[in-house]
């Protein structure tokens, strides 16, 4: 048979989309252990994750929770920095640390070969780090250096103050980050942090190609974890946003817009249609405010729309970095695109394009086992299962270009919006 390659391979929608659930077991400390068999792979990869504390933070205090993940590989009791470091290079093994307002915790990177050599010391540093006061001073210089970087660059500026707008300056995820936050931090504040609010409820995400008995061995070993009972949440202050902003800055020769309103989480009967809606929008390299502002007007190298949660918020926002002197014509078009979008039915052609795109990715996301936990956990923490993506995977053959008009005026068709330009 002779291959025509002047002709793409056909895309084939599969008919059945069967994704068996981890095996679920109990450690000996109360803590969930998830586990996915990746057959013949040598990889190994642990996640240990428990409740995020740091919406319940003072303001002041809100970098404590990064702070105090981020040190805990600075040293334990019986290593240095650079002994715990030199350690896990040995062993081709890696440690994360695993920070957002919803969850905290650590991850291992490791070979089967090595795993039961690392985890005495993975283990270890959730209950015995130092926290050593030089560590501490050189992490809070490149925090500072940082922050003031990030402030000099028109697309990390905007963002911040896209959430300020959007939740308010007095709340946790709305509040800007300053160098006096750093200074605020101290030793006993993350000893404190460390013994307090870190580890609780935690679950254990883990993939490897385990025996029974090796699997009981690792089981036993994780069972060793902290699993602290959940402290009651403090209550979050009231949202105060603001629609917006405009902050120039007389050097930069861009700005850089953000464009956005509140969304719905993914466990709402509609995420998976304003999914849909959100990618012909802005959500992929062929969708509209790419082909008008990239491809037409050439004011962007890139345009995107996405829908973000941040804690137990929801939101869409479209970014774009565009030339200066262009930005209030962007602005313009990206409602022109929204408009379009909520009241023209989609061409039968595009309407294709973006279906078949969409499955592709989806499908793309499962293509390995370590794939396969990351998916789980995406949809286990918003109180989900698999059947999410056997719902998406059906709606995705089946939406029509009516269904898009409709969720598009139900969330979009709600001006004004919350607006950012920097620079």
């Amino acid at each position: 048979m002779i291959l025509d390659r002047s002709k793409a391979p056909e895309f084939k929608v599969p008919e059945d989309f069967e994704l068996l659930p981890p095996a679920e077991y109990q450690l000996s400390n109360g803590a969930k252990f998830f586990y996915i068999p990746t057959p013949g792979l040598d990889a190994v990869k642990i996640e240990v994750v428990g409740k995020g504390h740091r919406a319940s933070l003072p303001l002041d205090l809100t970098l404590i929770s990064s702070f105090t993940l981020q040190m805990i590989q600075e040293g334990t009791k019986d290593k240095s920095a650079g002994e715990i470091a030199d350690f896990f290079d040995f062993y081709a093994s890696e440690i994360h640390p695993i920070s957002t307002f919803s969850h905290e915790g650590m991850g291992l990177l490791t070979t089967k070969k090595h795993l039961f050599a690392v985890t005495e010391i993975f283990i270890s540093l959730f209950n015995e780090a130092a926290f050593p006061q030089d560590m501490l001073e050189k992490r809070q210089s490149q925090r500072k250096l940082s922050i003031r970087l990030e402030k000099e660059k028109t697309a990390s500026r905007a963002n911040q103050v896209f959430r300020k707008c959007l939740f308010g300056a007095m709340h946790p995820y709305g509040v800007e980050i300053e160098e006096s936050h750093v200074d605020n931090i101290t030793r006993d504040l993350l000893i404190s942090y460390y013994e307090k609010n870190l580890w609780q409820e935690i679950e254990v995400f883990v993939t490897g190609d385990f025996d029974s008995s090796e699997l009981e061995r690792l089981c036993s070993l994780l069972g060793q974890l902290p699993n602290r009972a959940p402290i009651e949440a403090e209550i979050l202050p009231g949202i105060n946003t603001l629609l917006a902003v405009t902050e120039p800055k007389e050097k930069s020769v861009q700005s850089s817009i953000r464009i956005g309103n509140w969304s719905i989480p993914k466990t709402h009967p509609d995420f998976i249609a304003l999914s849909v809606f959100n990618t012909i929008l802005g959500g992929y390299f062929g969708s509209r405010l790419i082909k008008n502002i990239r491809e037409d007007k050439g004011h962007t190298y890139g345009i995107y729309s996405s829908i973000t949660e941040i804690g137990e918020s929801n939101y869409w926002v479209i970014s774009a970095d565009v030339q200066k002197a262009f930005y209030p014509e962007v602005i313009k078009e990206i409602y022109h695109e929204i408009k379009v979008l909520t009241e023209v039915e989609i061409d039968p052609n595009e309407l294709e394009v973006v279906r078949n795109y969409m499955i592709g990715q989806m499908l793309k996301q499962f293509s390995t086992s370590f794939d396969l936990i990351d998916r789980f956990k995406a949809v286990h923490q918003s109180g989900m299962d698999f059947d999410y993506y056997v719902r998406k995977l059906a709606y995705l053959k089946e939406f029509t270009a009516k269904d898009i008009i409709a969720v598009g005026q139900k969330y979009y068709s709600n001006p004004p919006f919350i607006e950012v330009v920097v620079g």
